[in-house]
C-alpha cells in the first residue's frame, strides 16, 4: 500500500499504569496523521475493543498502547485473529520483550550484556535481601520505570524491608532483583533496520523514574550523548542486535546503564521497549528529529513498515 491516504485506527489508553502516557502518545500520532491527510479513528481501549475495531474497518491499527494488555501480546493476538494489520511488534516478540526475565533468556546467550538477577516473591524481601546491597527491584512486566526501587545500604526501607513501607513489594507479587549499576542512563532507538542515536538522560534529582520521564523539565536529554565513540557504537550495535534477536518491528528502544569507570565492560542493556512512547517528551521522536525525520514522517514510516 502506498503512502495513502490511509484509514488508521489509533489504539490508545487502556487500563495499565501507563494509561496517561498512552493517551498522550496516541493523540500525538492521531494529529500527525490528520495533518498528512489520513483518516483517523481514535479508540480508547476498553473491553469492547474488538467490536469497535470491526466496526471501524481500518486499513491498519497504530498501536499506541503501553503496558499490559497492549504491549504483552494480548492485543496483538486479538488483531491476528481478526486479520487486522497493526504497527510495532507481533505476538511472540511482545510476549517475550515485556518480560524482563524472558528477554534475558533470549539475549544473554547471544552475548548481549545484561545485569544478572533473579525473580523473587515480594514477601521474601521482608525476611532478607535477595542480593547484596545496593540492588534494584522492579516488576518483571511493567514499563516506564513503574515500581522501580533502589535498595541501598543506608536506604530508608529498613533491613530487611519493612512490611509497612511503601514500595513495589506492596503492589506486585513478584519482583526482579538486579545488582545496582552505578553510572549513567543511556538509550538508543531503532527505526526499521537502523539504530538511531544515543541519548543520555540526566534527571534533575533522584533517578530516571516515571515522574522524571514524563514531567517537563525534570530530566535533561543530552542527544547525542557526550560519551566515547566506542560506547556510542556499542549502544547502537547492541540495540540493533537485540531488536533483531527479539524480532521487533517498526521501532524499539533499548535502555542501558553505563558505569563510566569501567569503559565497555561497564555497559549493560536493561530492557527493550517494543512500543516506545510517542509523547512530546519521548525519546524516539527526539532522536528521529535530530536526524531530520519529523514527527509525522516518523509515524508514517512506522506504518509503512507494518503495511
Amino acid at each position: 500500500m502506498s503512502r495513502g491516504p490511509w484509514h488508521v485506527a489509533v489504539l490508545m489508553g487502556g487500563w495499565s499504569s501507563e494509561r496517561p502516557v498512552s493517551l498522550s502518545s496516541g493523540e500525538g500520532v492521531a494529529r500527525a496523521l490528520e495533518s498528512r491527510g489520513h483518516t483517523v479513528t481514535r479508540i480508547d481501549m476498553d473491553r469492547d475493543v474488538a467490536l469497535r475495531l470491526a466496526e471501524a474497518k481500518p486499513d491498519i491499527v497504530f498501536n499506541a498502547l503501553h503496558g499490559v494488555p497492549g504491549e504483552d501480546g494480548t492485543v496483538q493476538g486479538m488483531m491476528d485473529l481478526m486479520g487486522i494489520r497493526y504497527t510495532h511488534s507481533g505476538l511472540a516478540t511482545s510476549v517475550v520483550a515485556i518480560d524482563k526475565e524472558l528477554t534475558k533468556q533470549v539475549l544473554v546467550p547471544a552475548g548481549i550484556p545484561m545485569p544478572a538477577g533473579k525473580v523473587v516473591r515480594s514477601e521474601s524481601l521482608h525476611e532478607g535481601d535477595p542480593l547484596p546491597r545496593p540492588y534494584v527491584v522492579k516488576p518483571p512486566r511493567e514499563g516506564s520505570s513503574v515500581g522501580v526501587a533502589i535498595v541501598t545500604a543506608d536506604g530508608n526501607y529498613g533491613s530487611p524491608i519493612g512490611r509497612d513501607v511503601e514500595g513495589p513489594w506492596k503492589h506486585f507479587d513478584e519482583l526482579l532483583a538486579e545488582p545496582y549499576i552505578r553510572g549513567r542512563e543511556l538509550t538508543t532507538a531503532v527505526l526499521g533496520e537502523e539504530a538511531l542515536l544515543v541519548t543520555e538522560l540526566r534527571p534533575k534529582s533522584g533517578f530516571y523514574d516515571f515522574d522524571a520521564k514524563y514531567t517537563d523539565g525534570m530530566t535533561e536529554h543530552v542527544c547525542p550523548a557526550d560519551v566515547p565513540e566506542e560506547i556510542t557504537q556499542a549502544c547502537r550495535d547492541i540495540a540493533l542486535r537485540a531488536h533483531r534477536l527479539l524480532g521487533c518491528k517498526g521501532t524499539s528502544r533499548a535502555d542501558f546503564r553505563w558505569d563510566d569507570e569501567k569503559g565497555l565492560d561497564g555497559l549493560f542493556l536493561l530492557e527493550v521497549n517494543t512500543q516506545p512512547g510517542m509523547t512530546p517528551l519521548s525519546l524516539v521522536p527526539e532522536q528521529a528529529a535530530k536526524l531530520g525525520i519529523d514527527y509525522a514522517e516518523l509515524v508514517e514510516r512506522i506504518i509503512e513498515e507494518a503495511l
